[in-house]
């Protein structure tokens, strides 16, 4: 088994975590230096050395090196050039281009990724996020920064597309079939980030932009803020030492944005009958969120002759998160009543308006409403170092080094202040069907009748009128990659072989500390003033509350207990993997029929050993929550996985291609599915054990694919293509219980039953199923269609994609089965531009149907929900001068979200909506500079 590189906190030291609520949050990350690291600050300091001690003459074969003039500027060339990419690439690929230096489309990368075909993106807080490829999750999808892994900052591997500023990209390239070659493929497909080559551009180049941002425009309040980036490019010592810098930030306030949650509809008895309600309860929020994102690229490259070329990497990226959300919960057709009716009773319907059985409007008394003031904090640090060097060592040889680094830490901040009436004292709550807007009998903003306080018992014995978690999550990859290639005779069928080695040490934890709220020296039914004067209203619902700060407040008005709860210790794991791969890969230079063949073949032997250490804890046990019985738990498993691939293209005319790809594909399980967490008791009614957690033995989702695609080319101007493919899931991770050995979780406390053998509930290994879908695709430039259409253009493309996968339904309120996790069943995307002497205009659009996507629990998990279909329109207007002393200065105005989309959540059925957020529109006003 590997060894753990990490050690689990002790059950002591979280039980005295308190000091994480007491220290300042704003503490960013000191990232150490790592060998990775050390080693290649040694070779920038040696490099620079090197390349400015040169004289300005050089040998011819440096003065020969090959140098890319590249001239990006505006939207076709960034088209042309996605185009290039896509038309040479070995694999079935998707790309984006930069249009200038400093310039990708949208102000999200992952906004301009879901526009390729086949690919989506869910929103969080109003922003592209998550990526889902071929109507798969985005754990099924890996992402790479220049050919490397990248960590991630959520609970698993889906990588936050949101923590890699635009500005600081010159392209993407998406790999739908895999490559021999290439280390760190996902099944769904593969995300490639790429930075600049210095070396690759003629002369120094030098980009600054500014945006000035307005937020929320359409919503109740707006907000604001700036975009700024800055990249400088140049080359030294006779271009064989070349720099690329860039910085890029990001500051603002988000609109006020309102979401309504519902409880879901329901029954109540009125004058003996039962009567369907709307809304057995809701939850309505207004959120604010202050963000700051700084990010910053640099490249060194040292490339003295055709030779030899080292560059070294750098991407570093911080990202901080402060929102608040003020809001209003409330319990109407409840059927909990608390143990004290000083808390809470059963609401019961009144003065109804009925109609064919269900109610229209009415009311609900006995209604102990609670007022939210709440505050969310994270802070993102993420660092990847990367240095590789290719040198040619024979005429037919070429070796390569690789060796990186990627860290990525999130430290959170999640704060709860309740509030409400005294005890004993309810309201009557008039709700309309259909209608968000509620009409309450008592005024919710008088602070006097209105207090802090533990407004519905939800600490059980314990005090709660508030709450606050601090989630840690970290995650470190350190990488070395071997290779060497050959350049085969000619006239052979392969042209060369490129044989390696890749070795991984990846290792990820994560940590939650909790603490009840009690008002500050009270007893259960203590209460104090709300501080401050301010007001909100409650969603879109017409009430009004009080609002404040609840973080600044929070150690003035509570005193802080640390909550310990099985679930709790469920949530701190570690999980460590060491891979293994080596490849072959052999490019295809031959004919077939008397028509080019191209393409590769390539082979990737994976062995993975991978260990987790979590908490087991005996719920059974102790005489409480807090005492339950905890001790460290570790398991694991290795495997080893062949995986064949091969893509071949046939030139069937002149620029038509026919390509043809076949290939095993895995993906690793998800980090918090392989977490060795787990709890464990008596069920007294079976007489058995019983428990549930993560299962480290887990072996990874594995398929077969089938990929054929026709594309047709009219050079780089514009093509044309028809894709459809076909992957059977041979395995596929789901949730269930099995018979299970407890064997290991027993100890001298552990109850005595007949049988160690119970049940467990845990992620395991299934059956699969099958994914298959057709994508269409068209990019063309109008004047090739008619002269009087020159600066027209469009991009258009379309996927249908279906599933045999049928899995538990584990969404909120979910029962039978749901489909699987990502998929939309139509995607498409349509994009119209204009551009000529200096002009420019486009206007995006780009839909989903409906998919089951994920969102944070309230016990900070992720879990499935409903997401209805969207559509997003954007809009880009720009000018850029062509000539006189402010050529290369450009303008544009950007609308994102023109159509004002919301994101909507339902329970199972689109009629039983559980949430909808509007976000609003972004409005951008940019300048540009280039010389």
């Amino acid at each position: 088994m590997a060894v753990k590189k990490r050690e689990l906190r002790s059950t002591d030291e979280m039980r005295g975590q308190m000091s994480k609520f007491t220290n300042t949050p704003d503490q960013r990350i000191a990232f150490r230096l790592s060998p990775v690291a050390a080693g290649c600050a040694v070779f920038v300091s040696a490099l620079a050395g090197s390349a400015f001690a040169q004289e300005a003459t050089t040998t011819s074969a440096a003065q020969g090196a090959p140098v890319q003039s590249v001239v990006v500027t505006g939207i076709r060339r960034g088209i042309e050039a996605a185009i290039s990419v896509k038309k040479n690439n070995d694999s079935i690929v998707e790309a984006i281009s930069a249009e200038d230096i400093g310039k990708l489309p949208d102000q999200s990368i992952a906004e301009s990724i879901a526009r390729l075909p086949g690919v989506t993106a869910q929103r969080s807080g109003g922003r592209a996020s998550a990526v889902s490829i071929r109507g798969m999750s985005p754990d099924f999808s890996t992402a790479l920064l220049n050919g490397r892994e990248q960590v991630s900052t959520g609970d698993s591997r889906g990588v936050e597309f949101d923590q890699y500023p635009a500005e600081l990209l010159s392209g993407v390239v998406i790999y739908k079939t895999p490559d021999g070659a290439l280390v760190g493929q996902g099944l769904s497909g593969t995300v490639d980030l790429q930075t600049v080559r210095p070396l690759d551009f003629g002369t120094r180049t030098m980009a600054a932009n500014y945006r000035r941002e307005k937020n929320g425009v359409g919503t109740n309040s707006e907000g604001n803020g700036n975009r700024f980036s800055v990249s400088y490019i140049d080359q030294f010592a006779n271009r064989t030492f070349g720099v690329a810098l860039g910085f890029a930030r990001l500051e603002g306030t988000s609109g006020e944005t309102t979401k309504f949650e519902s409880w879901g509809t329901g029954e109540a008895q009125f004058n003996g009958a039962t009567v369907k309600v709307p809304y057995n309860g809701f939850n309505a929020f207004t959120n604010q969120e202050e963000q700051t994102r700084d990010g910053a690229m640099a490249v060194l490259q040292y490339r003295p002759s055709r030779d030899f070329n080292s560059t070294l990497d750098v991407f570093y990226s911080k990202y901080d998160r402060n929102k608040v959300t003020y809001g209003f919960q409330a319990p109407l057709n409840d059927s909990w009543v608390a143990a004290d009716n000083a808390y809470d009773r059963a609401g019961q319907l009144v003065n109804p308006v009925i109609a064919g059985g269900s109610a229209t409007s009415g009311a609900f008394n006995n209604v102990r409403a609670v007022i939210r003031n709440d505050a969310e904090k994270s802070k993102d640090d993420m660092l990847s170092v990367g240095w590789n060097t290719k040198f040619r060592v024979s005429p037919v040889w070429t070796a390569q080094a690789d060796l990186s680094y990627n860290e990525a830490k999130r430290d959170g901040r999640n704060t709860e202040t309740y509030a409400g009436t005294a005890s004993g004292v309810f309201d009557t709550i008039k709700f309309t069907a259909g209608s968000h807007t509620f009409v309450p009998g008592l005024n919710y903003t008088d602070r006097n009748a209105i207090k802090l306080t533990d407004v519905q018992g939800w600490g059980g014995a314990d005090i709660q009128a508030g709450y606050t978690k601090a989630p840690m999550v970290e995650d470190k990859i350190k990488a070395l990659r071997f290779s060497a290639k050959r350049d085969l005779p000619e006239g052979l069928f392969f042209s060369n072989v490129d044989l390696g080695l890749n070795y991984s040490d990846r290792s990820k934890q994560r940590e939650f500390t909790e603490a009840l709220l009690a008002v500050k020296g009270g007893g259960r039914f203590a209460s104090v003033a709300i501080p401050g004067t301010g007001v909100g209203q409650a969603g879109d619902t017409g009430i009004m509350v009080p609002t404040f700060d609840a973080v600044a407040n929070m150690n003035a008005l509570y005193d802080l207990k640390q909550k310990l709860h099985p679930d709790i210790f469920n949530k701190d794991w570690i999980v460590d993997e060491q891979i293994t791969t080596a490849f072959a890969k052999m490019n295809i230079d031959s004919k077939l029929g008397g028509m080019p063949l191209r393409g590769a073949v390539g082979l990737q032997v994976v062995r993975t050993e991978q260990e987790s250490t979590a908490y087991s804890v005996n719920k059974s046990g102790g005489t409480s929550d807090a005492t339950r019985p905890v001790a460290p738990f570790t398991d694991g498993t290795s495997y080893t996985d062949v995986l064949p691939s091969a893509n071949f293209i046939l030139d069937v005319a002149d620029q038509q291609s026919l390509r043809l790809s076949v290939s095993k594909i895995m993906a690793r399980p998800t980090m918090n599915d392989m977490r060795a967490s787990n709890g464990f008791g008596v069920d007294s009614q079976k007489g058995i054990y019983t428990g549930s957690g993560g299962n480290p033995r887990l072996d990874p989702f594995r398929a077969k694919g089938l990929d054929l695609s026709y594309e047709a080319y009219w050079d780089n101007k514009a093509y044309a293509s028809v894709a459809g493919f076909y992957k059977k899931l041979d395995t596929y991770i789901v949730t269930t219980s099995r018979a299970f050995d407890f064997t290991p979780f027993i100890t001298a406390g552990t109850q005595v039953l007949p049988s160690k053998i119970g049940e467990f509930t845990a992620p395991i290994n299934g059956s699969g199923g099958n994914i298959k879908g057709l994508e269409a695709t068209v990019s063309l430039p109008l004047n090739m269609v008619a002269g009087f259409l020159d600066g027209f253009g469009v991009v258009a493309n379309g996927a249908l994609t279906k599933s045999s996968v049928s899995l538990p339904d584990t969404a909120e309120g979910g029962s039978g089965n749901m489909p699987l996790p990502g998929l939309s069943e139509k995607v498409g995307s349509l994009t119209l531009y204009y551009e000529k002497a200096g002009f420019s205009a486009r206007v995006a659009d780009r839909y989903r149907s409906d998919f089951i996507g994920e969102v944070s629990s309230f016990t900070g998990d992720r879990t499935p929900t409903y997401i209805a279909a969207e559509k997003i329109v954007d809009l880009q207007l720009g000018y850029e001068f062509q000539s006189g002393p402010l050529k290369n200065l450009s303008f544009n105005l950007s609308v994102n979200n023109l159509n004002n989309a919301k994101f909507v959540r339902y329970r199972k059925t689109k009629d039983n909506v559980i949430e909808e957020v509007t976000y609003g529109k972004t409005i951008l006003f940019g300048v540009n500079y280039k010389m």
